[in-house]
């Protein structure tokens, strides 16, 4: 009997694929082409469950492609810069590049034993100098657009990692790595242009059909499209007017007062003479800006004894406070205040007693504001007062759009359409990231490099002994001559964020060896990316960017113009989770255990109770990191990559276990047992139409599966034809035929052993490069029924029969039934009761 011997099986297989070279992509074909892409990892130093369930979904479909007559590009690279590398050098000595070179080394190491249909010719990382060179290019290129420019902001800074942070890189008032609270502060900067094309950001959503939904809503409102006025607020002193954004001018009735940013012109200008308002500032810089962080913050200000005129009402005046709750980066970071609609303007007027004041009412109930303010829907009617009393059982959005009619007719102010979405601070206060490659001279400014003198390599000989960027501190490599002028000049020491690495690294994989950022010919063959696979937490970072920067490269010359957007498809997989139990130390931090550590609800070693923590994300910290290669050697390749497809919808999490492995491997196990039975020729019966019924039924339904990212559907397929086929009562070669079939629906999950077995029953050439089966839709069309037996009211056997068969046969062949004859135990039936196409009821 055959044994599932992985090893010699696995080295076999991929030794030939790489002899044929079958996964090396060309844009020579005359094959259609199909660019398959998963995100590329951080090389951290080992990969999880997580990267094998990953990089399997993209190589089940390029697999899927290959057969189905594509020329497929499937390229892997490494996203390499970052903080973690400089950390680990902090912590045990040594240098970011050797770490991170290292852990590459490690990882590719240990992606290679699972039959990855990757084209490793085509491999990068992008703290490759040639990588890095190219990105520099573009960056001058993009200066040159004026799609990059250079001002003082406030930005986020992260106190640990210290560096600053994008805004979309501030989770919940912490830094997205370190976790560490957030502070403001002032500095120059490096910023991309992207809300310049937030407008076509958010309407080209609508053409990302597949896309999903949850993604594109997620980038909607982040880029946070809205329709208002900007009203001038004129000081009654004669100084310069307050203008304020407001996307509800319908309230100006009830407006009672003006909040400014702190982080205003004229707060900073007061602050220079009002200590208490300079500290007050400082206080709010140290705030988390996120929108839901500021919905729960305490709302304070400070009355800045400045008073502006009301536009509409004559002889009202409205004071001006500087409120931690305003936004400088948006609107114009001033707003009016309407406490009678607005919960937060409310609170606030409550708090410094402001005035209160109705500008509309629900129909038919004129109530005045208590401690809730009216805030109708925009489709709900309103009744408006003075001025817009004409305005009665309008929908609030109705109100909105007429007064902002009256507001610019009577040149009140102006209508805007504006977007929450800011520039992209770029500059990193670090050294392990792509130098900025501009120098500061003091007679020419602020200079781009000269291409010919790029890649502008990092130095290797620094130290990390002294927290800051070490950039900062080398003279050798700060200290250089101005391209334009030849004096002495200076360096920028800001490297890039490490999102700009990833941003256009799918553009590089169409000719990762050209001496440009892209070559336009390899470019228009193979963009756009046709099926783009990662996680939905990337949804406003990294997939927000890479669309930026696909207009960006095509505004440069990079990219083909009729690129719109670089992936046509994206799927957002799950998560790997472990079970895992915990207990607490002496000062109450967790202390986390795997199954096989404990029994009977204690920790085997010490006896302490546990608490268990199911289906958690596999992490280090945690300790419930499953190994792929001890996975991979105990049980082979084919197993982890179909088990991790197995058990749940690709989109969701998907929880590992032992067990789950063990039963995989069994199951695989049994496929080459019947397959070997089957290559020794033998026939169990002719019924081969039933068989084909079968088989092009199971070409049909895996098909469809992998079509959809249904990859369980297929494999649960795939079980039951499994049975089928060993059940099946068939000439030797329809079950031969039926079997290489089989061999060929496995192939993108499990390629090594759908090879043994295509090789075994005689296909011809690799399993990989035969074409994908179709379907006979007549042999779909199933003629028989399967009508389950009944005895005594309870089921004990089915029948598959033709539609049209007759009762009587129906009644023979139910009797004849070996679970039957069982059940009558020689007795005869009282009542046989056969319902057409149904059921058969048999009453002893």
């Amino acid at each position: 009997m055959a044994s599932l011997n992985t090893k010699p099986i696995e080295a076999k297989w991929q030794a030939a694929w790489d002899k044929a070279g079958v996964f090396q992509a060309k844009a020579t074909s005359d094959k259609p082409k199909y660019y398959v892409l998963e995100m590329f990892p951080y090389p951290s130093g080992r990969i999880h469950m997580g990267h094998v369930r990953n990089y399997t979904m993209g190589d089940v479909i390029a697999r899927y492609k290959m057969s189905t007559g594509h020329n497929v590009l499937h390229p892997m690279g490494w996203d390499a810069f970052g903080m973690p590398a400089e950390n680990a050098a902090m912590a045990i000595g040594g240098h970011p590049k050797e770490w991170t070179y290292n852990n590459i080394a490690v990882m590719k190491d240990q992606m290679k034993p699972l039959g990855l249909s990757i084209d490793w010719s085509r491999e990068f990382a992008t703290c490759d100098p040639e990588y890095y060179g190219q990105q520099q290019a573009l960056f001058i290129d993009m200066l040159a657009k004026e799609l990059v420019y250079r001002k003082n902001a406030v930005v986020n800074w992260d106190p640990v990692d210290m560096t600053v942070l994008a805004n979309e890189q501030v989770i919940d008032g912490k830094g997205w790595r370190s976790d560490a609270p957030v502070e403001r502060r002032e500095l120059t900067q490096w910023f991309f242009k992207i809300s310049d094309m937030s407008g076509e950001l958010l309407s080209a959503l609508d053409d990302l059909e597949n896309w999903p939904a949850k993604v594109r809503l997620m980038q909607a409102n982040w880029i946070g499209k809205s329709r208002g006025i900007e009203i001038p607020f004129h000081p009654t002193n004669g100084d310069e007017a307050i203008s304020c954004y407001s996307t509800r001018p319908d309230t100006m009735r009830g407006a009672s007062f003006i909040a400014i940013s702190p982080e205003h012109p004229m707060s900073r200008k007061l602050a220079e003479s009002d200590p208490k308002l300079a500290d007050f500032i400082a206080e709010c810089r140290k705030m988390d800006t996120t929108e839901a962080a500021m919905e729960k913050a305490e709302k304070k200000g400070i009355d800045t004894g400045i008073t502006v005129r009301h536009p509409i009402y004559e002889g009202v005046e409205l004071p001006v406070w500087v409120g931690n709750f305003v936004l400088m980066d948006y609107g114009t970071g001033a707003v009016f205040g309407c406490p009678a609609h607005d919960q937060r303007d409310l609170d606030f007027a409550r708090k410094y007693d402001l005035t209160v004041k109705n500008a509309f009412y629900m129909p038919n109930e004129a109530v005045e504001v208590g401690d809730t303010a009216l805030v109708p829907t925009k489709a709900e009617q309103v009744e408006y007062i003075d001025h817009f009393a004409g305005l009665t059982s309008v929908t609030s959005q109705e109100g909105i759009d007429a007064t902002i009619d009256y507001f610019e007719a009577n040149d009140l102010g102006v209508g805007q359409t504006k977007y929450r979405l800011r520039d992209w601070g770029l500059s990193r206060q670090r050294y392990w990231g792509c130098p900025i490659p501009v120098v500061h001279c003091d007679d020419c400014g602020v200079v781009p490099e000269k291409k010919e003198n790029l890649p502008i390599e990092l130095p290797d000989d620094v130290s990390f002994d002294i927290p800051g960027n070490p950039l900062d501190r080398h003279p050798t490599w700060r200290d250089c001559n101005c391209p334009s002028c030849g004096k002495p000049a200076q360096r920028e020491t800001d490297t890039m964020d490490t999102f700009v690495d990833s941003s256009w690294y799918f553009a590089r994989f169409t000719a990762p060896r050209a001496k440009t950022p892209t070559d336009l010919d390899e470019a228009a063959y193979w963009m756009n990316v046709d099926q783009y696979i990662g996680g939905i937490e990337h949804a406003i970072l990294h997939l927000l960017y890479s669309r930026f920067f696909a207009r960006a490269m095509r505004a440069t010359g990079h990219l083909p113009q009729g690129t719109e957007e670089p992936f046509d498809a994206l799927f957002t997989q799950g998560m790997v989770t472990h079970e895992i139990y915990q207990t607490r130390d002496e000062k109450g931090r967790p202390v986390y255990h795997l199954p096989e550590d404990v029994s009977d609800g204690k920790v085997t070693a010490t006896g302490e109770t546990l608490e268990i923590i199911p289906s958690a994300k596999m992490s280090k910290s945690k300790k419930n990191v499953v190994d792929p290669i001890s996975i991979i050697e105990s049980y082979g390749a084919d197993t982890a990559r179909w088990f991790v497809l197995s058990d749940s919808p690709p989109e969701r999490d998907v929880e590992w276990t032992a067990a789950g492995a063990e039963a995989t491997f069994k199951h695989l196990s049994r496929v080459l047992r019947i397959s070997t039975e089957i290559a020794e020729g033998k026939d169990t019966g002719s019924d081969d139409l039933a068989l084909a019924r079968l088989t092009h039924r199971a070409v049909h339904d895996v098909t469809m599966g992998v079509e959809s990212f249904g990859f369980n559907a297929s494999i649960a397929k795939l079980y039951g034809f499994t049975n089928a086929l060993a059940k099946s009562k068939a000439t030797a070669a329809a079950r031969a035929e039926s079997m290489r079939t089989l061999a060929q629906l496995m192939a993108p999950i499990t390629p090594h052993l759908a090879e043994e077995i295509w090789s075994m029953l005689g296909g011809e050439g690799l399993i990989l490069q035969a074409p994908w089966p179709t379907p006979d839709p007549a042999m779909l069309v199933d003629d028989n029924v399967t009508m389950p037996i009944q005895v005594n009211g309870k089921r004990r056997a089915e029948i598959s029969v033709p539609k049209d068969m007759p009762k009587e046969e129906i009644e023979k062949l139910a009797l004849a039934d070996d679970a039957v004859v069982k059940s009558l135990a020689g007795g005869q039936p009282k009542k046989i009761i056969v319902v057409p196409g149904r059921i058969v009821n048999v009453v002893v």
